[in-house]
């Protein structure tokens, strides 16, 4: 089986590492294409892959490709392989906001489409990618495809309808838990940490946090209602989120992404 990436930047080239890494196919069967000369260059030297001489050589060889181009370039990119695809090709998709619908007819009906969203902890192998197929796709070509995502952190089957929020909650949430990790450790400095060491607690917190609850199975409610003694400092600060209309806000910025996903 060969393997094509178009696209190398950073979540071609995290799936592209998983492949790699996990040894799903030999490097001589891997292919990759970007229009960037770095980046080609990149994959060449660090995961050793073959780099095609363009993307239509690429879709002619590959068995399976993923297209890892960002979505306002997608339609160019599409247009001008259009008549290059083998029928028996599976597609997988990483493109925000690009329906199964629109890469059909993008595409053609009659391809073998996934579509799927994943984020960027896949650049360290913790990702977690939501994943639905066209009626082209069939078993084995479903098991391909979540061999490949899954080389890089989980892949969950969702269905289409069902994208939009994955997208909200796991492809653009890493942002904001950046952003919660950035705040919390500009406290600890406030409060006398250094910035190195407060930026180690907070981010570990979180990632302690989530392996948590997963590992448990618990309700995210129960595991913090064990950290909240009475009178103590975790329900004086989980107040103090609560007065500032915390879980609203979150809600309405993944609703905001959700809505701008829409649009694309």
């Amino acid at each position: 089986m060969k393997i094509g990436i178009i696209g190398l930047g950073n979540m071609g080239s995290a799936i592209l590492g998983g492949v790699v890494a996990k040894g799903i196919e030999q490097k001589d069967n891997i292919l990759g294409f970007d229009v960037s000369e770095s980046f080609r260059d990149r994959a060449k030297t660090n995961q050793g892959i073959k780099i095609a001489a363009s993307n239509e050589e690429l879709v002619s060889e590959a068995d399976v490709v993923i297209l890892a181009v960002k979505p306002q370039h997608m339609g160019d990119m599409l247009a001008s392989i259009k008549n290059k695809w083998k029928k028996e090709t599976l597609i997988i998709s990483i493109a925000a906001g690009k329906t199964i619908d629109w890469l059909e007819s993008n595409i053609g009906s009659d391809m073998k489409i996934v579509r799927c969203m994943p984020n960027t902890p896949a650049l360290v192998g913790e990702g977690c990618t939501g994943v639905c197929f066209n009626k082209n796709v069939k078993d084995a070509d479903k098991e391909t495809a979540l061999k490949i995502l899954t080389a890089c952190g989980k892949a969950i089957e969702v269905t289409e309808a069902q994208m939009d929020a994955v997208v909200g909650i796991s492809g653009s949430s890493p942002a904001y838990v950046f952003m919660f990790i950035e705040a919390m450790a500009d406290a600890g400095v406030a409060a006398g940490l250094t910035r190195d060491k407060a930026y180690e607690f907070a981010a570990s917190a979180v990632k302690g946090s989530a392996a948590l609850m997963l590992e448990t199975g618990k309700h995210p409610g129960e595991l913090k209602d064990m950290v909240c003694s009475p009178a103590g400092t975790t329900i004086a600060a989980v107040q103090t989120l609560e007065e500032g209309g915390f879980r609203g806000l979150v809600m309405d910025a993944v609703e905001a992404c959700v809505e701008r996903n829409r649009q694309l």
